[in-house]
């Protein structure tokens, strides 16, 4: 297993590998992602901005994580635990394909992410996840992830997204 930053040839690969995990979401009634999100455009700004991480098995991307220092406007109202105007890390698009999901290669990307943060004297990672998706909220509260508010991508879903804050120092 190797996580390294992507490269923009392999954008073709990653949008495969997130259209699968939206079809598999879907076929459980979880609507997260569409044929909207994730798009070429995102991991394009993504990769410009040395962001996007993929985890590679055996040489295949079987994964990938945004880190990202820029909080997005949408998160604006949240009440989070630490200041807004302090270091954290953002957490996006994590993905890992359904056919290699269930072998801890989302908790590794997740470690990854953590530790990229503590080295680099990040305070917190903040991120959100789909409140209809039980499996990822229960993913990062075993983490030490404290549930804080909802926000809404009506692009996305009608329903929220809940934002998630881990104090890190």
């Amino acid at each position: 297993m190797i996580i390294s930053r992507a490269q923009k040839n392999e954008i073709d690969a990653l949008l495969k590998l997130t259209k699968a995990c939206a079809a598999f979401m879907q076929k459980k009634g979880i609507y997260q992602w569409n044929e909207s999100y994730p798009s070429r455009a995102a991991f394009e700004t993504d990769i410009d901005h040395d962001e996007l991480y993929t985890l590679k098995v055996e040489g295949q991307i079987a994964g990938c994580i945004v880190i990202s220092t820029i909080m997005d406007d949408v998160y604006e109202p949240i009440t989070w635990l630490t200041p807004n105007d302090q270091d954290h890390i953002y957490i996006h698009r994590l993905a890992i394909h359904p056919d290699l999901q269930g072998r801890g290669y989302a908790q590794s990307l997740m470690d990854y992410a953590e530790g990229y943060a503590i080295d680099n004297g990040y305070i917190s990672i903040r991120l959100d996840t789909f409140s209809k998706n039980l499996r990822n909220q229960k993913f990062y509260e075993l983490r030490g992830y404290k549930r804080l508010g909802e926000v809404f991508f009506p692009k996305q879903s009608e329903h929220p997204f809940y934002c998630y804050e881990k104090v890190l120092h």
